[in-house]
């Protein structure tokens, strides 16, 4: 749902800036493929991947990155992926527990995460980088009960 959310402003332009790419479960070659990654969703700026790829195989750094947590990949998101993507320079993280209901915002800093902040429950946000459209968090959290 998150994907398919920002697809339309910001890949497609409808309601938006564009300017982007919006990609689910690509795989990320750092480095001459000594680390590779293959994130929930990843997104690039037009204004540095300007054509499209067909390819699921990326070796140009996105420009933010999302992760679904669940109880199966929570320690790999948190302690695995996340330095990685800092030390490869991933400009925005995204971290979505369905199931507590958060998104948790970073932007990296010289190096290290710095949280944005913690999004919760229903609330409309405008999150970085994908701040110039607001979307409800209501249609990211799994049905309860």
């Amino acid at each position: 749902m998150l994907g398919a959310g920002l697809l339309g402003p910001f890949q497609i332009g409808n309601g938006g800036p564009g300017g982007g790419w919006i990609i689910d479960e690509p795989e990320i070659h750092f480095v001459l493929d000594i680390d590779v990654a293959v994130p929930d969703l990843a997104g690039w700026l037009q204004e540095r991947v300007s054509k499209f790829q067909t390819s699921h195989k990326f070796e140009i750094v996105p420009d933010w990155i999302c992760e679904i947590l669940s109880p199966s990949t929570r320690s790999i998101d948190r302690e695995i992926k996340m330095p990685l993507y800092a030390q490869h320079g991933v400009s925005f993280l995204w971290l979505v527990d369905p199931i507590q209901r958060v998104l948790e915002a970073y932007r990296l800093v010289d190096g290290k995460w710095q949280r944005i902040d913690r999004y919760m429950d229903t609330a409309q946000a405008a999150i970085p980088p994908f701040d110039a459209v607001p979307f409800d968090l209501d249609r990211l959290w799994m049905p309860t009960g």
